[in-house]
């Protein structure tokens, strides 16, 4: 279930870093959580290996507004900070959202937010 939003290698881990590399290439579009909040839109991941959707979340399990790696489940971590901060996990997780049940990538959700204004 990969996608064009995937730009990265899929040997190459999701990391913070990575997020805002993506957050700042969709910057002003609806492919950033600013930009499709008003829309219904909630940050999101896909696990590409299983098909699950995970809406981020804070480390204590309250929803997030934007895209964080602190509250996926510990089998999708692959490396925390000794603060216990998630600084990365696995590969096969794109960031995206979730409006209505459906997953959106970035791209995606970009695209709909352009066509519902």
């Amino acid at each position: 279930m990969r996608n064009a939003s995937e730009e990265r290698s899929v040997s190459q881990a999701m990391t913070s870093q990575v997020l805002r590399v993506e957050t700042a290439k969709f910057l002003g579009t609806g492919g950033e959580s600013a930009g499709s909040r008003d829309d219904g839109f909630r940050p999101a991941f896909l696990d590409t290996d299983t098909d699950i959707v995970y809406l981020s979340r804070y480390s204590d399990g309250y929803p997030a507004p934007f895209h964080l790696l602190d509250g996926l489940p510990d089998e999708l971590v692959l490396q925390r900070s000794a603060s216990g901060r998630v600084e990365e996990v696995k590969a096969a997780l794109v960031s995206g959202f979730v409006r209505a049940g459906r997953f959106y990538s970035r791209e995606e959700a970009a695209q709909a937010v352009a066509e519902l204004h």
